[in-house]
């Protein structure tokens, strides 16, 4: 089984189950959005309650300062003044309407205010709870969208498998489209069902053999990424022993050399599905295990996201990446400059770089200041 095929091979089986990883990461979707949905409806109800009782005191404010005023003006403090000083009372009329007139209005003000702010946060809160409540639709959508492109996908796994496949290979291409796979793994997809070789049957027979044993696809992926070139052939070995490829050593070696890129890419925290299958063959044959750790670790330390390597996996195994990047920061670019803009460093070599640098600064503009897009 070539690395190209078995790569693949591992995506689309993953697809085939039940617990495949877009299935999963549409429940996830939906979990959360459900639990968006619950939050806000209890934060829309606290805050129509909140807005209510600030409207009402609105209300009552200026009902009662005004009806308290009218009590204050009829009151002389020296019709009282003997019970009020005997007594050791501080109750003075004039001053208490003073402070009401002056304090009144402030407070009705702040009344007022407080209940645009809870408006305004309502206005939020409601807009963020029917976006979750339009995701929930929109994932059960997208859910039995995927169900019954899952289900076609094993219906043509079913007829390859069977020999009786008769499916064009537009009907093949097109249903992996939607499943975002890209233009050459639509192709080897169609040779793999169209024209199902041996690598196919001993895929699938380990699949099924780890099923029995009751292990999901995934789990089988996830076993299969971890083991052994010898491990690899245990599932299928005796039944296919006419099938053996006659160059086992060089496949042994190849299967090696995969096993030790993709456990190094799980090591640092990166799963090799991500990558299409191209880009895998590609750091296989250029791996080099201390230069792809080294690189990877220091775009992290960077903070650079290590999404920056998809679709531009060379990096991983470039010698000068170190280097270009800490020229790239020592002339201004920031992390989120080079993580938007990867291009540059897989296009130009350190040297190339310092040269463009040179003529921007020869031209009397400053690099800093030059998008990286242009360089």
């Amino acid at each position: 089984m070539t690395v190209n095929t078995e790569v693949l091979l591992d995506k689309l089986y993953n697809l085939r189950g039940s617990d495949s990883d877009i299935l999963k990461e549409m429940d996830r979707q939906k979990n959360k959005a459900e639990q968006t949905r619950d939050r806000t409806t209890e934060e829309k109800a606290k805050l129509q309650k909140d807005i209510e009782s600030l409207k009402t005191q609105r209300e009552e404010l200026e009902e009662q300062g005004e009806k308290f005023k009218e009590v204050l003006q009829g009151i002389r403090r020296e019709d009282y003044a003997t019970v009020l000083d005997r007594l050791r009372i501080d109750f003075d009329p004039k001053n208490l309407l003073e402070k009401l007139e002056k304090n009144l209005p402030r407070t009705i003000e702040n009344v007022e205010r407080d209940t645009k702010k809870a408006e305004d946060e309502l206005v939020k809160v409601e807009d963020e709870m029917n976006t979750a409540i339009t995701t929930i639709e929109e994932l059960g959508i997208r859910k039995d969208t995927a169900l019954a492109n899952q289900a076609k996908l094993n219906e043509y796994f079913e007829l390859a498998l069977d020999g009786h496949i008769n499916i064009t290979r537009d009907s093949i291409t097109d249903l992996l489209e939607e499943f975002g796979f890209n233009e050459a793994e639509q192709r080897e997809t169609a040779k793999i069902l169209m024209f199902p070789e041996d690598a196919l049957f001993a895929y699938d027979a380990k699949v099924k053999a780890k099923e029995k044993a009751g292990k999901s696809i995934s789990e089988v992926i996830q076993e299969a990424k971890t083991m052994g070139p010898t491990s690899l052939e245990e599932g299928y070995s005796e039944e296919n022993s006419e099938n053996i490829d006659h160059n086992e050593t060089a496949s042994l070696e190849e299967d090696e050399q995969k096993n030790l890129t993709i456990e190094t890419l799980r090591d640092c925290g990166i799963d090799y599905l991500d990558f299409t299958s191209d880009e895998i063959e590609d750091l296989i044959k250029n791996f080099d295990e201390q230069v792809v750790r080294n690189n990877i670790e220091f775009i992290k330390s960077k903070n650079i996201s290590t999404d920056i390597f998809v679709h531009h996996i060379k990096m991983m195994y470039d010698q000068e990446l170190r280097s270009k990047v800490e020229f790239l920061m020592n002339v201004g670019k920031e992390s989120l400059d080079i993580y938007l803009n990867p291009s540059v460093l897989v296009k130009y070599t350190y040297d190339q770089l310092e040269r463009i640098v040179s003529v921007i600064r020869a031209n009397g503009m400053d690099p800093k200041e030059i998008p990286l897009m242009a360089y």
